[in-house]
């Protein structure tokens, strides 16, 4: 085959550091839009970006030239300075260091879009560590408890 070709959906969460409430709905109405925008420039098309103050649920399509780490990465490094400049309450602003990705397969998509856009009724009810728990067990990833809260 003469050329690469590549179809994969990544769902990604990543939260504030030490979960902190910076995202406050006047944030997030400029961050989303600010986030598709990154994302385009990195050839990963955003089918959904939402969550609530603590966190934030990305789901996009995979740039055939980059893995999932790097996509985080080259979010997280952008987002996080241009946050900083929005206010004083945000100059200390900083991501966690983790992230959380699952693959998507196309006939998922609507739903994940779904629950990306219900995720403020969602937490009213069901707390981030208790979400965050249920991905994980739902995918079958390992993970050591400790480190999901630093």
């Amino acid at each position: 085959m003469s050329q690469s070709l590549a179809q994969i959906y990544v769902h990604l969460i990543f939260s504030t550091k030490n979960r902190k409430p910076y995202l406050t709905p006047e944030i997030q109405s400029e961050l989303w839009p600010y986030l598709a925008k990154v994302l385009e420039n990195l050839d990963c098309n955003a089918k959904a970006i939402g969550g609530v103050a603590d966190h934030v649920h990305v789901l996009c399509s995979l740039s055939k030239n980059l893995s999932v780490a790097e996509l985080v990465e080259e979010i997280k490094k952008p987002t996080s300075r241009w946050l900083k400049t929005k206010s004083p309450t945000l100059r200390d602003f900083r991501w966690q260091s983790g992230y959380a990705a699952f693959s998507v397969s196309q006939s998922g998509m609507a739903r994940v879009r779904e629950y990306i856009a219900a995720q403020a009724e969602h937490h009213r009810r069901h707390p981030f560590q208790d979400e965050l728990r249920a991905f994980l067990k739902k995918h079958m990833v390992n993970f050591d408890e400790q480190y999901l809260w630093d």
